[in-house]
Formats: C-alpha cells, sequence, structure tokens
C-alpha cells in the first residue's frame, strides 16, 4: 500500500519543477544558510529574501496559500528561541507584574526573538519548494552528486522509506480496530477516558513492536539484494548552460545580500 497523502511531492509544468536537481539544492542551501548567517534585526533584508520566496513560490505553481499553511508549521518550534525575551539585557520593552514579581521582556530580546521566526519562516518555505517540485530519489541522487556524505544520504533514504511503512502499519491497525468495533444505535462507542488512553497506549506499542519487526524485514531483504548504502543511479548528465547560468546568478545575488547585510547591520 502507498501512502500517498504523505508525499509532499506535486507535479507541476514550472520552471522550477524542469530546473535540475542539483542546482535547486544548491541554491536552497545557499539560501538557507544566507537567512541563518543574516544579523538579527536586519529588516529590510528580511523582506527582500521574503520577497524573493514569495517569487520563487508563485513560479513554482504551487499556490502561495499550499506553502504559506505548511510553512507555518515551523512556529511551535520557534517557541524554543522564547526565553530570549526574558533573559536579554538591554531596555525593557513590556513589564508584566505578576504578584510580587515582574516580568520584563526586553526590546532586545524581543527582537531577537521576532528575527529567529521571520528567519525560520522564509526558510521552511523554500525547503517545501524544494521537497514540493522534486521527486525524493532524484533529491538523494542530487545529494550524493553534491558530495553530500553516502552515510547521511542513506539515512535520509531509509528515513523516507521507513516514514511509508510506519504509516501503513497505522493504518493497518486502524482497520483493525474498526472490524472489531461495535456500535449499537442509541449507545455510545467506547468507554472511559482512562479505557480509552489504555487502548490508544496499547496501540502505539503494538505500532512500535510491528514497524521495528517489519523495518527489520525489510531491510534483510535489502541487504540480500546487495544494498550497501549507496545510491547509485545512471551517469547523470551535464548541468544545461541555463541552469548554470541561474545558479551562478543565484548564488552572487545571496553572496551580495549577506555582504550588504553584515556591512550596514554589523
Amino acid at each position: 500500500m502507498h501512502i500517498h497523502f504523505l508525499d509532499p511531492y506535486r507535479h507541476r509544468a514550472s520552471l522550477i519543477h524542469q530546473l535540475d536537481p542539483r542546482v535547486k539544492l544548491v541554491l536552497t542551501l545557499a539560501f538557507i544558510l544566507t537567512v541563518s548567517l543574516l544579523p538579527f534585526g536586519a529588516w529590510p533584508v528580511y523582506v527582500l529574501l521574503l520577497a524573493a520566496s514569495l517569487s520563487i513560490i508563485v513560479a513554482s505553481e504551487l499556490g502561495v496559500r499550499y506553502v504559506l499553511k505548511r510553512a507555518a508549521l515551523a512556529f511551535p518550534f520557534v517557541l524554543a528561541a522564547a526565553p530570549l525575551m526574558f533573559t536579554m539585557g538591554g531596555p525593557a520593552l513590556i513589564a508584566i507584574p505578576i504578584g510580587e514579581t515582574t516580568i520584563v521582556i526586553s526590546a532586545a530580546g524581543f527582537e531577537r526573538f521576532l528575527s529567529i521566526a521571520f528567519k525560520s519562516w522564509i526558510s521552511v518555505q523554500v525547503a517545501i519548494v524544494l521537497a514540493a517540485s522534486t521527486p525524493f530519489p532524484e533529491l538523494l541522487i542530487a545529494m550524493r552528486a553534491i558530495k553530500i556524505p553516502r552515510l547521511l544520504v542513506a539515512i535520509f533514504s531509509l528515513m523516507w522509506r521507513y516514514l511509508f511503512v510506519l504509516a501503513d502499519e497505522t493504518l493497518r491497525l486502524l482497520r483493525a480496530r474498526s472490524a472489531r468495533s461495535g456500535e449499537a444505535a442509541g449507545a455510545k462507542a467506547g468507554g472511559s477516558i482512562v479505557w480509552r488512553a489504555r487502548v490508544t497506549g496499547g496501540m502505539a506499542g503494538n505500532l512500535f513492536i510491528r514497524s521495528f519487526e517489519r523495518g527489520d524485514r525489510i531491510y534483510a531483504a535489502m541487504a540480500a539484494r546487495g544494498y550497501d548504502g549507496e545510491i547509485r543511479s545512471l551517469p547523470l548528465p551535464p548541468i544545461a548552460l541555463p541552469a548554470k547560468l541561474a545558479l551562478g546568478s543565484g548564488l552572487i545575488v545571496l553572496v551580495g545580500v549577506l555582504g550588504l547585510a553584515l556591512l550596514v547591520w554589523r
């Protein structure tokens, strides 16, 4: 059974989809690295890169709503940087009295938190475009083509494959539960919250054991067929001239933006 809803790839006829996967991967990594190295509080540069990200989204024909909706998943992880608002020194922006204690949010900490959130959001947007415009096997081949270590690529490959195994086993458990669950008319199905929690915990443990055993069988079958962690494919064609121009111009623009930001907001 193939779990289609887990695959982020969306087929389109856009220029982004037709671009060489090696070029897309390098430009995406360069974009994310540039965003991460930008100084905190460089808001004009942030807006410029956001405009570039939105332009890429429009050119990919994936839909702005589709990408922005999935990019919002980055915000819960950004909350890990929230303590910066309370721990950094500097002038107080907001003082919240709670009993005998006053919680102070500094202006520098708040600016740094917003900068981290904004930079993370932009980076996730570009990563989503890469994943949605490039089939995952082509991404793996592109990783090896730019000399990413074989072990790291193998980890990505197995993580992706076993994600579908986990989802498949989950659907099997849910289907088995539905086949064994009866519901009489006018009677509430299931039991108390404690009973439901116990059943859910048992299903989670069963899912772990079944996924582990099935994953072990899959790896044994792969090893029996000669799998050694290397991603093999036919020789890749040379990068076309338009793709080289796109790669070179993109890297030059990113380096220029980063250099200008470091000079102005150092």
